[in-house]
């Protein structure tokens, strides 16, 4: 595989689920400084880098410096490292799944140590989500529920339960959104139970929408130091 490494600017999302009035909104950029360097790379194989397309779920995840990623693109420069043997799974109906990232690749390995045998753990999180790209044109119906997300083979607990929103054209289930307060969940927040606001009105919310439905399941703490993260999810309403 030919690589060419040069400075990379790594740019995450802007990630707006509701209001502004209520939200955390802005991005985040970190610049990495990666020496230029062409050069054919033994071990490491480009067409293991995976693109979601569209209908594909797949797990959208930064550390917490937001500089090693997975947002659903191929590594391109070393700014998508986690995109080597990301799991990801097309939906073709109601049913369970399961979408996957690891740092335990050849790919990642050079991207972060300039070594396929170099050894990184990734540290901390800064956002994660399970996201079905393109589902608002193709499975506009679509709700996630997120069933499980394991650390390290390690299960987590759930500490609320998720809800599916559309955004920028796809839709989501937030695992970790620390820009999303549980007092301000987006309009069109909705549960294989039902809808958390009626008509769409923040004002009003549901009577399923009790306090138990957030954009941070989980505990950021679970994700000090980490390799490999899988979660299974359903999905349901088509």
């Amino acid at each position: 595989m030919i690589l060419k490494r040069n400075t990379a600017l790594v740019t995450a999302f802007v990630f707006l689920a509701c209001s502004s009035s209520c939200s955390k909104t802005g991005s985040k950029v970190g610049v990495v400084d990666i020496p230029e360097v062409t050069a054919t790379v033994e071990g490491v194989d480009a067409n293991d880098a995976v693109e979601a397309v569209s209908g594909d779920a797949y797990l959208a995840i930064t550390d917490e410096s937001w500089e090693v990623q997975y947002l659903g693109n191929k590594d391109v420069n070393g700014s998508e490292q986690l995109s080597y043997e990301a799991g990801v799974a097309h939906i073709t109906g109601n049913g369970d799944y399961t979408v996957s990232v690891t740092a335990d690749t050849n790919g990642f390995r050079y991207d972060e140590t300039g070594d396929i045998n170099g050894d990184y753990t990734i540290n901390g999180i800064g956002f994660a989500a399970v996201i079905i790209d393109n589902a608002e044109e193709v499975l506009p119906n679509a709700i996630i529920t997120i069933n499980s997300v394991k650390v390290d083979g390690r299960e987590l607990e759930l500490k609320k339960k998720s809800y599916t929103n559309t955004e920028s054209g796809s839709i989501r289930s937030n695992i970790f959104n620390e820009w999303v307060s549980d007092d301000c969940l987006p309009a069109d927040a909705r549960t294989a139970e039902g809808a958390l606001f009626t008509n769409y009105d923040v004002n009003t919310p549901s009577d399923i929408n009790n306090g138990n439905y957030s954009a941070q399941i989980i505990d950021r703490e679970e994700f000090s130091s980490w390799k490999n993260v899988e979660v299974g999810f359903t999905v349901s309403g088509l």
